[in-house]
């Protein structure tokens, strides 16, 4: 799963209320449902999101290009989940991230020869931008919204992002606007634009592990990818940002970034030497 797939999930399960605001039209307490819940068969974890209320499922997919499957997929899931949860309403969605002249981008309807199902789609390149910015788990769609000028919108949504007062909240949301942002601008406009801590030292997740993954393809180390990995997760964790973004955005596992955080700690705590002449 790419980047931007990972950073989506990551929104909407951290803030829930926010796309259920958007989405059903209330701010409905929902929580995450794994997919292992609904079945011994195999389900595309790393993809599919599922959030649930005791009256609610709500089925979530965030794509960047079109897929032949995707009717058929939510066919799928939703009968899946309507065998284990036949007495909630299950709404699905698939939200396009990126403009294209695919007619997929308009399938909303699955069919064959005696069952017809509907879903619903949004294409975030015709939703209006002030829709986004009303919810802090929505900003960092803003810049893939309806706008003539996405560059403003990003200043916008910048600005939005320094009123945050909650430091780890805006850390993630910067961090996650910084990602989704690269969809639509230039990576130069996003670091002149986002310019915290967390931007300057590990945002831009992509072309840092591009230059480790280079480096280390050109020394012949997996080393140097896994080093690269390591301190692209420190820096996140001395800005304070949310381990669950870490892991999505990394790789690493919670246990890896734990032992990461101990030596962060185990540094700082280490005295300095003092020499005598």
């Amino acid at each position: 799963m790419s980047s931007y797939d990972n950073t989506c999930k990551f929104l909407a399960e951290t803030f829930p209320s926010d796309f259920a605001s958007w989405l059903l039209g209330k701010p409905i307490a929902l929580t995450k449902l794994e997919p292992s819940e609904l079945s011994a068969e195999p389900i595309r974890a790393d993809s599919v999101i599922f959030l649930e209320s005791p009256e609610i499922i709500m089925h979530l997919e965030f794509q960047t290009r079109t897929d032949e499957t995707m009717a058929y997929r939510m066919a799928n899931y939703w009968l899946r989940l309507y065998g284990k949860y036949s007495n909630r309403e299950i709404h699905q969605t698939v939200i396009y991230l990126k403009p294209t002249k695919s007619p997929l981008v308009y399938e909303t309807k699955f069919s064959s020869q005696k069952l017809n199902h509907e879903f619903n789609v949004i294409r975030l390149w015709e939703e209006p931008t002030e829709v986004f910015q009303e919810y802090l788990g929505l900003l960092p769609l803003s810049v893939l919204s309806k706008t003539i000028n996405p560059t403003e919108t990003l200043r916008q949504t910048a600005q939005l992002i320094d009123k945050i007062e909650d430091s780890q909240v805006k850390n993630n949301v910067s961090a996650a606007t910084a990602i989704i942002s690269g969809l639509a601008l230039d990576k130069l406009i996003i670091q002149q634009l986002l310019k915290s801590d967390v931007m300057r030292e590990s945002v831009i997740y992509q072309d840092i592990l591009a230059e480790g993954l280079a480096k280390g393809i050109a020394e012949g180390k997996a080393k140097g990818i896994a080093e690269e990995k390591n301190q692209i997760a420190m820096n996140m964790l001395r800005s304070n940002m949310n381990v669950d973004l870490i892991v999505q955005i990394t790789g690493l596992s919670i246990k890896q970034i734990e032992k990461l955080r101990k030596l962060i700690a185990s540094n700082t705590k280490k005295p300095k030497t003092s020499t005598t002449n």
